[in-house]
């Protein structure tokens, strides 16, 4: 469903992706892990048409993304919760989305229910909310067309213990639906207890991916996150 085929993305004189494979199927959430700078954003921009990639591909259900039909309808997204409109609510926020999708009304009833937003939350504006808040309207708006496909990156960034919670029960529950999720992170102990497959990235390069057994080694899969990482540090030096 997702496909990253040897991309790589150069920014003037910066790598910001070397030769990124991996692939995500259908019914599985992957946690895309790897320190802050490590080149997670960016692959998630080259994913959803955001950015080109310099060299390589990122293909959705087969295709580039631009080439999807109803794309929204069929890949859901949440890249950056904090570039919701300030001074509309959380209603009409969604309430646009649905319009722009064709969607019914009800919609958004529903989402805002399965993300755990109140009626009177939803009709406060956005600006008020806390990044939690944020956090599970943009989720809502990236459900509202039933998509197949999850793309967050950093979802859990402000949701409480409760919230972190409620995540890896929405999580769980699309992926055991058939979506196919992708989450992006640089908390390692969050994604592993919702993750089936973990790809740790580490200077724009791929350093290990498989299951989360798989990759536990004996020390604990932090112990391995961390090796990784300093190597692929010193590596750059």
């Amino acid at each position: 469903m997702i496909e990253f085929s040897h991309v790589s993305k150069t920014y003037k004189d910066v790598k910001a992706l070397d030769d990124v494979s991996f692939t995500i199927e259908p019914g599985g959430v992957t946690g895309f892990v790897g320190p802050n700078g490590a080149g997670k954003s960016t692959a998630l921009r080259i994913l959803v048409g955001l950015c080109r990639a310099t060299s390589g591909s990122a293909t959705v259900l087969g295709v580039p993304y631009h080439e999807l039909e109803r794309p929204a309808h069929q890949v859901g997204t949440l890249l950056d919760a904090g570039a919701l409109h300030p001074g509309r609510s959380g209603r009409e926020t969604l309430t646009l989305g649905a319009v722009a999708l064709g969607l019914p009304g009800p919609r958004v009833g529903e989402v805002l229910d399965l993300v755990g937003l109140t009626r009177k939350e939803a009709r406060r504006a956005v600006g008020s909310y806390s990044l939690g808040m944020r956090q599970r309207l943009g989720i809502a708006h990236a459900l509202l067309g039933g998509p197949r496909v999850l793309v967050l990156d950093e979802p859990a960034n402000g949701l409480d213990p409760q919230g972190i919670r409620w995540m890896r029960t929405l999580l769980r529950d699309l992926a055991d639906a058939g979506c196919a999720v992708l989450l992006s992170s640089h908390l390692l102990h969050e994604v592993e207890q919702v993750a089936d497959h973990i790809v740790v990235i580490g200077r724009g390069r791929v350093l290990v991916q498989g299951t989360v057994a798989e990759l536990d080694r004996g020390g604990g899969l932090e112990q391995t996150f961390l090796e990784l990482t300093a190597n692929a540090d010193r590596s750059a030096r």
